[in-house]
């Protein structure tokens, strides 16, 4: 049973995107999310990939059996995409910040993987630019609460953005030590590394779910 359970978990990259998937294929999106809408898709194809190749590791040549890679593309993606999307919210809070943070993450991408680190690493994938992203979105999305609690217009808190960010905020803020610290565990406690990675599969269910809801809120048939 637990052997199961592990591998559900194992794939949840993959199965927990086709729940949100499912509100999308009843309810059409509204414009301020279509960008979220994107990231689903997006994220359906790297992490199918990214299973295939640990999947079928054994039966593909070596210079292409590390899917370390496809995780550094995802995060990218993953950070372009949402932070494209709180840019679009045009809340009228910390609007240069907000701006200059996809330049400044793309600097940090140019120059950390000039010098410091290889993008198509075959052993692992960047801690350092997981955990960068995470802090990044984390940012977001408390900048989007803070101008929630300050908004005097008395909108609806819990409306379809709400849900989407809550869930994003959960995933980041369970992840960003996880991503901070994998590279080394990997090295020190292997075991505990590849448990503490079931962590973040829970976590990243956790968001799709609230990535329904949030498209279930808004959308309309």
């Amino acid at each position: 049973m637990l052997k199961i359970f592990q591998l559900v978990l194992d794939w949840s990259e993959v199965w927990a995107l086709f729940i949100p998937i499912t509100i999308l294929m009843v309810k059409q999106q509204p414009a301020k999310l279509k960008l979220v809408v994107a990231y689903v898709w997006a994220a359906l194809i790297i992490n199918l990939a990214i299973d295939l190749v640990w999947k079928f590791r054994m039966l593909l040549p070596p210079a292409y059996n590390s899917n370390n890679f496809l995780y550094n593309l995802h995060s990218a993606v993953r950070f372009y995409l949402f932070s494209a999307f709180f840019i679009h919210l045009q809340q009228p809070f910390w609007v240069r910040v907000k701006k200059i943070m996809p330049v400044c993450f793309t600097l940090f991408m140019i120059i950390n993987f000039t010098f410091f680190e290889n993008f198509f690493d075959y052993w692992k994938f960047s801690s350092r630019l997981l955990s960068i992203e995470a802090a990044l979105l984390l940012f977001y999305v408390l900048q989007y609460y803070l101008f929630k609690i300050n908004d005097n217009i008395g909108t609806k808190i819990t409306d379809n953005v709400f849900w989407v960010v809550t869930g994003l905020g959960i995933f980041v803020a369970l992840n960003f030590f996880i991503f901070l610290l994998y590279n080394e565990l990997t090295l020190r406690f292997q075991r505990f590394a590849i448990s503490l990675w079931s962590v973040h599969n829970i976590s990243y269910i956790i968001l799709n779910l609230f990535l329904a809801k949030g498209f279930y809120e808004s959308g309309k048939q």
